[in-house]
Protein backbone atom coordinates (compact mmCIF):
# COMPACT_ATOMS: atom_id res chain seq x y z
CA UNK A 1 0.00 0.00 0.00
CA UNK A 2 1.61 3.37 -1.05
CA UNK A 3 1.74 6.25 1.27
CA UNK A 4 -0.92 8.73 0.79
CA UNK A 5 0.50 12.08 0.59
CA UNK A 6 -2.07 14.67 2.83
CA UNK A 7 -2.43 18.48 1.89
CA UNK A 8 -3.36 20.69 4.30
CA UNK A 9 -6.96 20.31 5.34
CA UNK A 10 -6.91 17.02 3.93
CA UNK A 11 -8.60 14.01 6.21
CA UNK A 12 -7.83 10.23 5.84
CA UNK A 13 -9.12 7.30 7.70
CA UNK A 14 -7.10 4.98 9.80
CA UNK A 15 -8.93 2.55 11.20
CA UNK A 16 -11.66 1.84 9.12
CA UNK A 17 -10.02 0.23 6.52
CA UNK A 18 -7.62 -1.13 8.95
CA UNK A 19 -9.46 -3.14 11.23
CA UNK A 20 -7.00 -4.62 13.07
CA UNK A 21 -4.71 -1.28 13.48
CA UNK A 22 -4.70 -1.38 17.42
CA UNK A 23 -1.58 1.38 17.56
CA UNK A 24 0.52 3.95 15.44
CA UNK A 25 2.99 6.06 15.37
CA UNK A 26 3.38 9.54 14.71
CA UNK A 27 6.66 10.56 13.67
CA UNK A 28 7.31 14.44 12.83
CA UNK A 29 10.42 16.36 11.73
CA UNK A 30 12.02 18.80 10.44
CA UNK A 31 15.45 20.89 9.27
CA UNK A 32 17.14 23.96 10.13
CA UNK A 33 17.80 25.89 7.21
CA UNK A 34 21.50 26.16 6.44
CA UNK A 35 23.02 29.67 7.23
CA UNK A 36 26.74 31.44 7.31
CA UNK A 37 27.80 32.01 11.10
CA UNK A 38 27.63 35.86 11.48
CA UNK A 39 30.43 37.94 12.16
CA UNK A 40 33.45 36.00 11.18
CA UNK A 41 36.35 35.80 13.14
CA UNK A 42 35.24 39.41 15.11
CA UNK A 43 32.51 38.20 15.40
CA UNK A 44 33.51 35.39 16.94
CA UNK A 45 35.33 37.86 19.26
CA UNK A 46 32.78 40.12 20.07
CA UNK A 47 29.81 37.46 20.79
CA UNK A 48 28.74 37.43 17.58
CA UNK A 49 29.64 33.64 16.52
CA UNK A 50 27.34 30.94 15.43
CA UNK A 51 23.77 31.56 16.75
CA UNK A 52 22.33 29.13 18.84
CA UNK A 53 20.49 25.35 17.40
CA UNK A 54 16.73 25.83 16.91
CA UNK A 55 15.16 23.68 19.45
CA UNK A 56 11.66 22.54 18.16
CA UNK A 57 9.55 20.21 21.02
CA UNK A 58 6.44 17.68 19.83
CA UNK A 59 3.80 17.17 22.10
CA UNK A 60 0.84 15.81 21.84
CA UNK A 61 -2.73 16.86 23.69
CA UNK A 62 -5.08 14.93 24.80
CA UNK A 63 -8.79 16.42 24.41
CA UNK A 64 -12.03 15.81 25.50
CA UNK A 65 -15.43 15.92 23.55
CA UNK A 66 -15.58 19.44 23.92
CA UNK A 67 -12.13 20.24 22.95
CA UNK A 68 -10.34 21.07 26.38
CA UNK A 69 -7.17 19.66 28.01
CA UNK A 70 -8.62 19.12 31.42
CA UNK A 71 -5.44 17.51 33.09
CA UNK A 72 -1.98 18.37 33.07
CA UNK A 73 -1.37 14.23 32.38
CA UNK A 74 -3.10 14.53 29.04
CA UNK A 75 -0.14 16.92 27.78
CA UNK A 76 2.71 14.52 26.15
CA UNK A 77 6.38 16.39 25.81
CA UNK A 78 9.68 15.95 26.56
CA UNK A 79 8.66 17.06 30.41
CA UNK A 80 5.83 14.45 30.85
CA UNK A 81 6.60 11.58 28.49
CA UNK A 82 3.67 9.53 28.49
CA UNK A 83 0.12 10.07 29.58
CA UNK A 84 -1.47 8.57 32.79
CA UNK A 85 -3.00 5.75 30.75
CA UNK A 86 -0.21 5.25 29.36
CA UNK A 87 -1.97 5.27 25.82
CA UNK A 88 0.52 8.10 24.87
CA UNK A 89 4.16 7.82 25.27
CA UNK A 90 6.90 10.41 23.61
CA UNK A 91 9.94 9.35 22.15
CA UNK A 92 11.99 12.11 24.11
CA UNK A 93 13.47 15.49 23.07
CA UNK A 94 15.58 16.19 19.95
CA UNK A 95 17.42 19.50 21.00
CA UNK A 96 18.75 20.11 17.02
CA UNK A 97 17.20 18.28 15.08
CA UNK A 98 19.94 16.95 13.11
CA UNK A 99 20.27 13.97 10.69
CA UNK A 100 17.71 12.67 8.13
CA UNK A 101 13.78 10.84 9.01
CA UNK A 102 11.74 10.96 12.34
CA UNK A 103 13.28 13.91 14.87
CA UNK A 104 10.56 13.22 17.49
CA UNK A 105 8.20 10.37 17.92
CA UNK A 106 4.89 9.68 19.52
CA UNK A 107 3.36 6.12 20.26
CA UNK A 108 0.00 5.83 20.14
CA UNK A 109 -2.27 2.97 21.26
CA UNK A 110 -5.69 3.94 19.89
CA UNK A 111 -6.95 1.11 21.56
CA UNK A 112 -6.30 2.11 25.35
CA UNK A 113 -7.43 5.72 24.70
CA UNK A 114 -9.72 6.10 27.09
CA UNK A 115 -13.21 6.76 26.15
CA UNK A 116 -13.25 10.33 27.19
CA UNK A 117 -10.54 11.28 25.03
CA UNK A 118 -12.11 12.13 21.62
CA UNK A 119 -9.27 14.02 19.65
CA UNK A 120 -5.14 14.41 19.91
CA UNK A 121 -3.50 16.95 18.69
CA UNK A 122 0.21 16.87 17.47
CA UNK A 123 1.92 20.37 18.08
CA UNK A 124 5.33 21.61 17.56
CA UNK A 125 6.89 24.66 18.93
CA UNK A 126 10.72 26.38 19.44
CA UNK A 127 11.99 26.22 22.75
CA UNK A 128 13.17 29.47 24.17
CA UNK A 129 12.17 31.30 21.42
CA UNK A 130 11.69 34.55 22.59
CA UNK A 131 15.85 35.00 23.84
CA UNK A 132 16.79 33.17 21.14
CA UNK A 133 15.17 35.62 18.37
CA UNK A 134 13.85 31.74 16.41
CA UNK A 135 10.71 31.97 13.90
CA UNK A 136 9.64 28.88 11.70
CA UNK A 137 10.86 30.95 8.80
CA UNK A 138 14.43 29.02 9.76
CA UNK A 139 12.69 25.48 9.44
CA UNK A 140 12.32 23.90 6.40
CA UNK A 141 11.08 20.24 5.03
CA UNK A 142 8.81 20.23 8.35
CA UNK A 143 6.24 16.97 8.28
CA UNK A 144 4.38 14.69 10.39
CA UNK A 145 3.75 11.12 9.21
CA UNK A 146 1.47 8.13 10.30
CA UNK A 147 3.32 4.47 10.73
CA UNK A 148 1.82 1.39 11.37
CA UNK A 149 4.82 -0.09 14.25
CA UNK A 150 4.33 -3.51 13.43
CA UNK A 151 5.14 -3.61 10.33
CA UNK A 152 6.84 -0.41 9.45
CA UNK A 153 3.98 0.35 6.94
CA UNK A 154 3.46 4.45 6.36
CA UNK A 155 -0.33 5.18 5.88
CA UNK A 156 0.18 8.49 4.97
CA UNK A 157 2.77 11.56 5.02
CA UNK A 158 1.69 15.43 5.26
CA UNK A 159 4.82 17.62 3.97
CA UNK A 160 4.31 21.50 5.57
CA UNK A 161 4.93 23.68 2.76
CA UNK A 162 3.95 26.71 3.32
CA UNK A 163 5.91 29.55 4.75
CA UNK A 164 5.72 29.64 8.65
CA UNK A 165 8.31 32.70 8.74
CA UNK A 166 7.24 34.97 12.00
CA UNK A 167 5.28 31.99 13.67
CA UNK A 168 6.89 30.33 16.99
CA UNK A 169 4.32 27.37 17.39
CA UNK A 170 2.28 24.83 14.55
CA UNK A 171 -0.56 23.29 15.34
CA UNK A 172 0.57 20.30 13.00
CA UNK A 173 -2.04 17.29 12.72
CA UNK A 174 -4.76 15.58 14.74
CA UNK A 175 -6.33 11.96 15.35
CA UNK A 176 -9.51 12.19 16.18
CA UNK A 177 -12.51 9.64 16.26
CA UNK A 178 -15.44 9.56 13.93
CA UNK A 179 -17.99 6.85 14.08
CA UNK A 180 -16.35 4.70 16.67
CA UNK A 181 -13.28 4.56 13.91
CA UNK A 182 -9.86 7.20 14.04
CA UNK A 183 -9.05 9.52 11.29
CA UNK A 184 -6.31 11.74 10.92
CA UNK A 185 -6.23 15.49 9.91
CA UNK A 186 -3.53 17.70 7.98
CA UNK A 187 -4.13 21.09 10.07
CA UNK A 188 -0.78 23.19 9.72
CA UNK A 189 -1.88 26.39 11.35
CA UNK A 190 1.04 28.34 12.45
CA UNK A 191 0.25 30.66 15.18
CA UNK A 192 2.20 32.96 17.43
CA UNK A 193 2.53 31.27 20.89
CA UNK A 194 6.05 31.78 22.27
CA UNK A 195 5.74 28.64 24.09
CA UNK A 196 4.18 25.25 24.72
CA UNK A 197 2.33 26.64 27.81
CA UNK A 198 0.94 29.94 25.87
CA UNK A 199 0.23 26.95 22.54
CA UNK A 200 -2.11 24.86 25.09
CA UNK A 201 -4.44 27.77 26.95
CA UNK A 202 -6.22 27.52 23.42
CA UNK A 203 -7.55 24.26 24.77
CA UNK A 204 -8.34 25.02 28.30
Amino acid sequence: MATINLQKGQKIDLTKGNPGLAKIMVGLGWDEVSKPKSGGILGGLFGGGAPAAIDCDASAILLDERGKLTSKDRLVYFGNLKSADKSVKHSGDNLTGAGDGDDEQIQVDLSNVPSAIQKIVFVVNIYDCVKRKQDFGLIANAFIRVVNPVNGQEFCKYNLAESYSGKTSLVVAEVYRHNNEWKFAAIGEGTNDASLSELIRRYQ
